[in-house]
C-alpha cells in the first residue's frame, strides 16, 4: 500500500511539470507602419483610432442615419439562419471544450450490485473428501469506482488547451458572421436605394426624351425634320426604357436579398421607394498593426494557429508512456445489508498502471508530423488573411479618396449644367431658345444628376468596405455632419424650368 501511494505522488508530482511540447507564441509579422494615401489627399481626412478586442463594437450602422438600415439589421441579427447556424457551433465548442477540460480530474462512478444465490450441492470440491452442499446466499456490493489518467507530460493539458483555443476560434468566426451579415445588408441596402434615386432620375429622363420626340416628329410632320432624327430619338426613348427596365430589375434583386438576410420569404418582402442616407460618416482609423486585434477572422485564424501548436504536444506525448489510476475502488461486500459497512465487510483497491506501445508501424511518428504540418498551414493561413486584411483596408481607404475626388467634379459637373440651364430658360422665355434646346439641357443635366447619384452610392460603400475591412466600429464615435445637398433642392430647378 506504501508503494502504491508513494508512485501515485510521485505520477501527480510530474503532473505538476510544464507539458510537452512547444508554447504557444504568436508570430511576428511584418506590418507596415501606416496606410499609402493618394497624392494630395488631406492628411485630415483620417482619424486615429485606439481599438482594442476586449472592448465593446458599436453598432456602425447607426451613423448613417436611416431608420430602415437599422430595423433591417436588427432583424437580420435576431432571425438571421446563417447567424444561428454559427451561434450554435460556438456552443458546440464550449461544450466540447468543457468536455476536456474535465479530463484534469478523476472520473468517480457509483455501482450497486444485491443478488440472492443458489449454489448447487452436486457442484465439484476441491478436494475428494470435502462436502459440498446446497447453500442460499445473499450478496450486497456497493462501489464507488475511480478512473483518473496521470497528465505527467502535460498530454491532458494541452489537449484542454487546443479545445479551449477551439472555442475562442468559434467565437471569433461567429463575431465574423455578425460582421459580414451587418455588412452585406448595408450593402444591399444602399445599392436599393442608389437605384430608387437613379430610377427617379432616369423616369425624368425619359418623360424629357419622350417630350423631345413629340416636337421632332411635329418637325416632321411639317418637313423641317429628317427621318434621321426622328428614328435616332426613337430609339434614344426606347434605349432609356431599357435601361429603366434593368434598373428595376437590379432593385428587386436587392430587395430580394435584403428579404433572405432578414429571414423573410423574398415573396413576402416589400420596400418602398426611398432615398439615400443624408450621412456619410468618416469612420476612424487605426494603424495596420491594430488590425490584428480588431478583425474577427484574423482572430479565428490566430486561434486556429494556436490550437494546431497545442496539437502538437498531444502528438508528441504518445511516445511516451501513459500512467492511469485503475483499478481505484471503495466499497464493501456482505451477505447481509445490516453489516455491509462495517470493517470486515470493506474492501478497497488502488493500483497504476502503465501503457507504451513497442510498435505500431510508424503510426505515431505520422501523427506527430501530421501535426506539425497542420501548424505550418494554420501559420501559412493567419499570415494570409493578414496580408487580406491590410488589402482590404488600403482598398477601402483609396475607394473613399478616389470616390470623393470624382464626387467633387461631378458636382462641378453639375453646377454647370445648373447654370447653362437657367440661361436656356430665360432665352427660352425670350424666344431667343428653342424648346428642343431647353429640353436637351434639362437631359443633359438630368443624365449628369443621375451619374452623381451613383458617385453618392459609391461613397457609401466604400465606407461600408471600411468598417468591414477595420473588423467593425468604435464605441463612442462621434456623429458626423450630414450632408446638406439633397435631391429634391437640385431638382426644383428643373422642374422651375420646365
Amino acid at each position: 500500500m506504501k508503494r502504491s501511494f508513494s508512485l501515485c505522488l510521485i505520477a501527480l508530482a510530474c503532473a505538476g511539470c510544464s507539458p510537452i511540447g512547444p508554447d504557444y507564441v504568436r508570430p511576428e509579422l511584418d506590418m507596415p507602419a501606416n496606410w499609402k494615401t493618394l497624392p494630395g489627399a488631406n492628411a485630415s481626412l483620417w482619424k486615429i483610432a485606439e481599438p482594442a478586442d476586449n472592448q465593446p463594437k458599436d453598432k456602425w450602422w447607426t451613423h448613417f442615419n436611416d431608420k430602415t438600415l437599422n430595423q433591417l439589421i436588427e432583424r437580420c441579427l435576431e432571425n438571421n439562419n446563417t447567424l444561428q447556424a454559427s451561434l450554435a457551433r460556438l456552443d458546440q465548442a464550449i461544450a466540447q471544450s468543457q468536455a476536456r477540460g474535465a479530463a484534469l480530474l478523476p472520473t468517480v462512478s457509483v455501482t450497486g450490485t444485491g443478488s440472492r444465490t443458489l449454489t448447487s450441492a452436486n457442484r465439484p470440491t476441491s478436494t475428494y473428501d470435502s462436502v459440498n452442499v446446497s447453500t442460499v446466499q445473499n450478496d450486497f456490493r456497493p462501489v464507488a469506482l475511480m478512473t483518473y489518467e496521470i497528465d505527467w507530460l502535460g498530454k491532458v493539458r494541452r489537449d484542454v488547451e487546443a479545445s479551449r483555443n477551439t472555442a475562442d476560434q468559434a467565437a471569433a468566426d461567429t463575431e465574423n458572421v455578425r460582421l459580414l451579415l451587418t455588412a452585406q445588408v448595408a450593402t444591399s441596402y444602399i445599392l436599393l436605394r442608389q437605384y430608387d434615386e437613379e430610377i427617379r432620375v432616369l423616369t425624368m429622363i425619359v418623360g424629357l426624351q419622350e417630350k423631345l420626340l413629340g416636337l421632332i416628329q411635329k418637325r416632321y410632320d411639317l418637313g423641317a425634320a429628317g427621318q434621321t432624327e426622328l428614328s435616332q430619338q426613337k430609339a434614344l426613348v426606347q434605349s432609356s426604357g431599357a435601361q429603366l427596365e434593368l434598373l428595376n430589375n437590379l432593385r428587386n434583386l436587392q430587395e430580394n436579398l435584403l428579404a433572405t438576410l432578414t429571414a423573410t420569404p423574398a415573396a413576402s418582402f416589400k420596400l418602398s421607394a426611398g432615398r439615400l442616407p443624408q450621412t456619410l460618416p468618416a469612420f476612424p482609423v487605426s494603424i495596420p498593426s491594430n488590425l490584428l486585434e480588431r478583425r474577427p477572422d484574423v482572430a479565428a485564424a490566430e486561434r486556429a494557429m494556436a490550437a494546431a501548436n497545442a496539437q502538437i504536444g498531444v502528438a508528441k506525448a504518445a511516445f511516451f508512456p501513459s500512467l492511469l489510476v485503475a483499478p481505484a475502488f471503495l466499497g464493501g461486500d456482505s451477505t447481509n445489508i445490516a453489516t455491509l459497512l462495517s470493517v470486515p465487510s470493506l474492501l478497497w483497491s488502488i493500483g497504476l498502471t502503465a501503457t507504451q506501445t513497442i510498435f505500431d508501424s510508424g503510426r505515431t511518428s505520422a501523427n506527430y508530423r501530421f501535426a506539425q504540418a497542420g501548424y505550418a498551414g494554420t501559420l501559412a493561413n493567419y499570415r494570409q488573411v493578414v496580408l487580406v486584411a491590410i488589402q482590404e483596408t488600403q482598398d477601402a481607404m483609396s475607394g473613399i479618396q478616389q470616390f470623393s475626388r470624382a464626387r467633387l467634379k461631378q458636382d462641378e459637373a453639375v453646377n454647370n449644367l445648373n447654370r447653362a440651364l437657367r440661361v436656356s430658360a430665360v432665352r427660352y422665355r425670350e424666344g431667343l431658345d428653342t424648346a428642343q434646346t431647353l429640353a436637351l439641357l434639362q437631359q443633359n443635366q438630368l443624365t449628369a444628376e443621375r451619374v452623381k447619384w451613383q458617385m453618392h452610392g459609391n461613397q457609401f460603400l466604400a465606407n461600408i468596405a471600411l468598417v468591414k475591412a477595420l473588423g467593425g466600429g468604435w464605441e463612442g464615435f462621434k456623429q458626423p455632419e450630414p450632408i446638406v445637398q439633397v435631391f429634391d433642392e437640385r431638382s426644383a430647378l428643373v422642374e422651375g424650368a420646365q
